[in-house]
């Protein structure tokens, strides 16, 4: 009978043991995020994922890659037992994009789901539509399409701005219909072109010439020469460019005038085939990186 109880205190013990090293882990994680924001462009080889993190710890992640290799990158920017994600937003259908999204909800518990609304019926659209219906976002009123103008409150001063598209989506080609998202922390931002071409670029400026300087440029489809037009880096003055791309991918992103108009405008570049997953952090005044 001792033995037994002795088991059943043990197991009592090991249990209080497990519950306060959780939060333990979250007050020193409170405590490094210290009012910083984290932006993580994830290295899920050739396509796009983007985790945040407010200070207070809202999480979102925009895109997720080709493939569930999101998840081993997203293990590197969450701790272990952290199963939610606040939000997830699909800047447009196409696989390099959200390839990765049913692995995500497998893995995790999502919140909200947002998007363009640009139309999909491809075997991996029907697939995550059935993990969202599965995951009572839509009948809950937590699936949303998102439009020009809309401010998505992220708390702590962060928020996202939607700067395209500016009307229905739903039959645009999915690159033209792409989501285009400023982010914003204080003195801090971030432009987020999904992968928008030229043309929206162009239309971009027309609408908000004056008013798209940001610190940080997420460059259009991976570096094609298709996006990020020299007039529209002028515009945006951005300090710094990321690539999302794979290593020695068959598109051969970034295509050499994209990198040379980004070095004419003495912009530093980061890329995810060269630097892997790329952290930049903001207090609201300044980056670190």
């Amino acid at each position: 009978m001792q033995d037994k109880k002795t088991v059943i205190i043990r197991r009592i013990l090991l249990g209080f043991f497990l519950i306060m090293t959780v939060f333990i882990w979250y007050g020193v994680l409170a405590e490094e995020r210290g009012g910083l924001m984290t932006v993580a462009f994830l290295d899920v080889g050739q396509g796009d994922a983007i985790f945040i993190e407010t200070p207070s710890g809202k999480q979102i992640l925009i895109d997720g890659g080709p493939n569930k290799k999101v998840l081993q990158e997203l293990n590197k920017q969450m701790l272990f037992y952290d199963r939610t994600i606040d939000m997830l937003i699909e800047s447009h259908p196409d696989l390099d994009h959200i390839g990765g999204f049913p692995a995500v909800f497998n893995a995790y518990e999502i919140d909200y789901f947002f998007s363009s609304g640009v139309g999909c019926d491809s075997a991996i659209c029907e697939v995550l539509d059935q993990d969202i219906l599965e995951e009572g976002i839509s009948a809950s009123g937590r699936r949303k399409v998102l439009t020009r103008g809309e401010i998505i409150d992220l708390g702590d001063g962060v928020y996202l701005e939607i700067l395209f598209p500016d009307r229905d989506a739903s039959g645009f080609e999915n690159n033209m219909g792409s989501l285009v998202m400023k982010l914003v922390y204080g003195e801090t931002s971030f432009l987020l072109m999904g992968d928008s071409p030229k043309e929206i670029e162009e239309y971009l400026v027309s609408l908000d010439e004056g008013q798209l300087d940001v610190d940080v440029l997420k460059i259009g489809h991976h570096g094609s020469k298709t996006s990020t037009h020299d007039y529209f880096l002028g515009m945006t003055s951005p300090d710094m460019a990321v690539i999302s791309v794979g290593k020695d991918n068959k598109y051969k992103h970034p295509h050499k005038q994209v990198l040379d108009v980004l070095e004419n405008f003495e912009i530093e570049i980061f890329r995810t085939d060269q630097q892997g997953t790329i952290v930049i952090q903001s207090d609201g005044k300044e980056l670190v990186y």
